[in-house]
């Protein structure tokens, strides 16, 4: 067990330091004030303070895990080894800078609180993020400041037996429109209709009504697909279906068709089913229970995770309606459009609430690319290079790789070719670290 030394023992301070220590290193910890049980304790230990006490491991704070709420916080980054930190803090210490307050920042997203303008669907942009505009997205800075610290724990004490963790890969698939074509109703699919021919798109009608007849596959029918894929490899995949009533943003099939509810039912008996949010029922907690209470009678079970459409996150409302709830697992950390580590980690960390000062029940899964960023690769390669980097990046770390596809990255839609080879490309990535 790891004993740290602290003038304070704080929400903050308890929450950063058991997740880089107990969830990225597995090593266990605990907190004193004391300075006779500090110097009594005769295995790992460090002092987490403004000075050190003696010729102990030392790491001086920055006051952000001692504070309360929000305030200005003034940010220089600076390069380190091959990554960049924060909170620098002299040469007085074990580290340049304070891993735990820098990691506190970037887990608790605390930019996110901040004042900021966001894009036309209400989402925080990754632009206007630290790790953005510093060039350090790319990298999962929390577990490698983790791994350099746990280096240092080592070197100051040989003898304490450290445990190993495995990088994993943890598939998701988004369901937001189960068909193209099937399935719709009359009145959907007579405005299917003259919509395509209105905007003279003869080829899509005739595929359309194909389709409708039998005589070929709906384009985004890939479940026989991706549930063969399931049987053959052993990380589950994690199947999202949008259930919500029909609007503007939302254009899924309605449950009362026996076809949906089967098919959601099927998908269950072989990969992980959770709730993808209606877009309406981000901000409104009635319509997020009802799509719940929808979701468990289809799949006869509590609702374990879920994801929001269009990824719109508002902190801290958009969790706190998840907790209420009781949905243990949230996998809408990331971003659409952009690959990287929006939290700045690849190990799931609970939420911590900055306007209660608490630490939550509610485990985040963030992911580190979503498909429609890989189609700003021009190429094949290029996508390809582009995910390689990623899982080089995680398994450096033993981290956790979530990546994001859908039901339609799979059909024979020509913007999607290749994607099934870098699905299989991250699947196989798990076996070649054995």
């Amino acid at each position: 067990m790891l004993l740290v030394y602290t003038h304070k023992i704080t929400p903050r301070l308890n929450y950063v330091f058991k997740h880089i220590c107990t969830r990225v290193l597995n090593i266990p910890v605990s907190f004193t004030s004391k300075i006779e049980e500090f110097i009594a304790h005769d295995s790992l230990k460090m002092s987490y303070c403004g000075q050190q006490l003696g010729n102990e491991f030392h790491v001086k704070s920055h006051q952000i895990l001692f504070e309360q709420g929000l305030s200005d916080i003034d940010i220089h980054v600076h390069t380190w080894d091959s990554t960049k930190c924060f909170f620098f803090n002299g040469d007085k210490s074990g580290f340049p800078f304070d891993i735990f307050g820098a990691a506190f920042y970037l887990l608790s997203r605390y930019e996110e609180y901040l004042p900021h303008v966001k894009d036309q669907y209400g989402r925080f942009m990754a632009k206007d993020s630290i790790a953005h505009k510093h060039e350090f997205l790319h990298q999962p800075v929390i577990d490698i400041w983790a791994f350099k610290f746990k280096a240092e724990l080592q070197l100051k004490f040989p003898e304490f037996p450290f445990k190993e963790r495995v990088y994993k890969v943890s598939p998701v698939i988004d369901i937001p429109m189960a068909y193209y074509f099937k399935n719709k109703g009359l009145m959907r699919t007579i405005g299917g209709t003259l919509n395509d021919i209105y905007r003279f798109k003869l080829r899509q009608l005739y595929q359309r009504y194909l389709v409708l007849f039998g005589f070929k596959k709906d384009p985004y029918d890939t479940f026989r697909w991706l549930i063969n894929k399931q049987k053959k490899v052993k990380p589950k995949f994690q199947m999202f279906f949008l259930i919500g009533d029909y609007s503007t943003f939302d254009k899924n099939i309605n449950t009362n068709k026996k076809v949906f509810v089967s098919l959601i039912k099927s998908v269950a008996d072989y990969c992980k089913v959770g709730l993808k949010l209606s877009y309406f029922g981000l901000d409104n907690f009635e319509i997020l229970k009802k799509e719940k209470i929808k979701m468990e009678a289809i799949i006869n079970t509590s609702l374990l995770a879920s994801r929001n459409s269009f990824n719109k996150l508002n902190l801290p409302n958009c969790y706190r309606n998840l907790i209420n709830l009781e949905v243990k697992e949230d996998y809408s950390m990331g971003y659409v459009n952009e690959i990287g580590f929006r939290a700045g980690t690849c190990s799931p960390f609970l939420f911590y609430d900055l306007d209660y000062e608490i630490q939550t029940p509610l485990m985040i899964h963030s992911f580190q690319v979503m498909d429609y960023a890989l189609l700003s690769k021009k190429s094949f390669l290029d996508k390809k290079q582009a995910v390689e980097k990623m899982i080089q990046e995680i398994q450096a770390v033993d981290g956790t790789f979530i990546p994001i596809f859908h039901n339609y990255t799979f059909s024979s839609e020509h913007r999607w070719t290749g994607f099934k080879d870098l699905f299989n490309l991250i699947l196989k990535s798990v076996d070649e670290t054995k």
